[in-house]
């Protein structure tokens, strides 16, 4: 016998079906609860759904359900779907007067790990396609456990899928073809185009999944990268902040050697285009500044942002490199400092020509790393004697704030002699490189005391005295160390004669 439609139902406004009442509460409870508090009216029932999982596809499942005396044939690639339309129209034990579909689908998940990698990934798919109801998280915390694992059983040789956007899932049974050269060389990256399907919120799931499970830090940074890459081309503005957001979180738990600097830059340079809130960029800042050793001068070399006349942002450099002394005081090792410090005096020759960087910001760099963490002083010199070139207006006081930083010590020997004729620096500075340069070839047994007399006048000079006063001194202790070394010359004469006559 034929059964009346005796009842619409509106699923989410895209589509009306005409369903048996009786048929349909037999095995809904929401049905039948609803036709109780509606008792008496028999004719022109509606009902209308907002909010139902899978829209019209998931409605027809369960009509097929129901007009199946409970039946339905259940697989991968809808159990997600089933098992959420059971859980919304509470066809359960509880409710279903006869077979009820929610135990179906969960007698089903059971068997999950005999799915394939395939079959995990359609329901995963599935799972992020349809809006759920909050029952959802649990299993989609167990299908992503599941999916994490099954990658960590898989080798290059097992049969596996790839992903397209114009044929869906592809079958190979030996290797994989699909994929660029590119990333075929090695075993553990496979898997990174199949898992672009995902969307990013699933991927921070899988990536925190991945770590617990004992996955090689590198390895998820590389895919954190490549996934970020791959999906911008299609990503919305919105869509492209949340995933730089998502990539920030997961490489704060990765370690630190297993992040590249390069691939860091990278997601650095596209965060500051999708303008971020300040709390990822400096959460990338501080991922970036303990990996300062590995960078190169090109990554420095980022634009200055808006509002700011430097050519370059030189906050953005001072923030890594305090990054970088704070965080690294326990682990660098001297070859870290060496490299970060012939990296900070490139940085200073390249932007010391700036006419619009203030001597603030100069002193500043020239200052920001320690003074142990330089072997030599001789690019920092350099550094300087470029900025004086193009700073000619500033007084002895602003030389002195940063040209103090220099060494002596640490100077080489041409350094010291060309720093000592160098008028474009300070009086002071020009003298202790004079009385350095000169320092290592007097005989002190000799000298009574006048060398040491003469440090103390050095070092009592201070940054407030007149220039014409401290060209006085300078001239007056470069007369000074003639007569000294004039001495030291009579005497090593003296002494060679002496020699020669016994």
């Amino acid at each position: 016998m034929e059964l009346c439609s005796d009842l619409q139902v509106d699923v989410n406004g895209e589509e009306t079906f005409l369903v048996n009442k009786g048929v349909i509460s037999y095995f809904c409870g929401r049905f039948r609860k609803l036709f109780v508090e509606s008792k008496g009216t028999t004719m022109n029932l509606k009902v209308i759904f907002h909010d139902f999982p899978g829209g019209a596809q998931g409605f027809e499942l369960l009509a097929k359900f129901c007009y199946n005396d409970g039946r339905v044939e259940i697989t991968p690639s809808n159990v997600v779907l089933l098992n959420s339309v059971a859980h919304y129209m509470d066809m359960d034990t509880d409710y279903s007067i006869s077979s009820n579909l929610r135990d179906q689908t969960e007698k089903f998940l059971q068997e999950i790990y005999c799915w394939s990698w395939s079959e995990l990934l359609v329901a995963m798919k599935q799972l992020q396609d349809y809006h759920f109801p909050t029952e959802s998280s649990l299993l989609q915390e167990k299908l992503v456990t599941h999916l994490v694992e099954k990658l960590a059983s898989l080798s290059i040789g097992s049969p596996c899928i790839s992903f397209s956007d114009n044929s869906g899932f592809l079958f190979s049974s030996d290797t994989r073809s699909s994929y660029s050269s590119k990333y075929t060389n090695s075993s553990r990256i496979w898997w990174f185009e199949d898992l672009l399907i995902l969307d990013v919120g699933l991927i921070e799931n899988v990536t925190c999944t991945m770590l617990n499970l004992n996955f090689e830090h590198s390895t998820v940074f590389k895919f954190l990268h490549y996934y970020q890459k791959s999906r911008y081309a299609t990503a919305s503005v919105d869509e492209k902040r949340k995933i730089m957001e998502v990539i920030v979180n997961s490489m704060s738990l990765l370690d630190r050697n297993a992040r590249s600097c390069k691939g860091s830059f990278h997601i650095y340079r596209e965060a500051l285009r999708m303008n971020i809130s300040e709390m990822y960029k400096s959460k990338l800042e501080n991922l970036i500044g303990v990996l300062l050793d590995q960078a190169t001068l090109d990554y420095l070399l980022v634009p200055s942002p808006a509002g700011k006349n430097h050519a370059y942002d030189v906050d953005l450099v001072l923030r890594l490199v305090k990054t970088f002394v704070l965080e690294g005081s326990c682990w660098v090792l001297p070859r870290q400092w060496k490299k970060v410090a012939l990296l900070m005096d490139n940085y200073l020759a390249e932007v010391a020509p700036d006419f619009n960087l203030e001597p603030s910001k100069f002193v500043e760099l020239v200052t920001v790393l320690p003074d142990f963490g330089r072997e030599s002083h001789n690019g920092l010199y350099q550094a300087m004697d470029l900025y004086l070139q193009v700073h000619t207006e500033l007084c002895q006081e602003e030389k002195m704030k940063f040209c103090s930083a220099l060494n002596p010590e640490k100077l080489s020997a041409e350094s010291l002699k060309h720093l000592a004729k160098n008028c474009k620096f300070p009086s002071t500075t020009r003298l202790k490189a004079y009385f350095h340069q000169h320092e290592n070839s007097l005989n002190p047994s000799t000298m009574n005391g006048k060398v040491s007399k003469l440090s103390q006048w050095i070092g009592s000079i201070g940054t407030q005295s007149k220039t014409e006063d401290l060209e006085n001194v300078c001239n007056m202790l470069q007369i000074q160390m003639g007569d000294i070394m004039k001495s030291e010359s009579f005497n090593m004469r003296s002494n060679n004669k002496w020699k020669l006559c016994s």
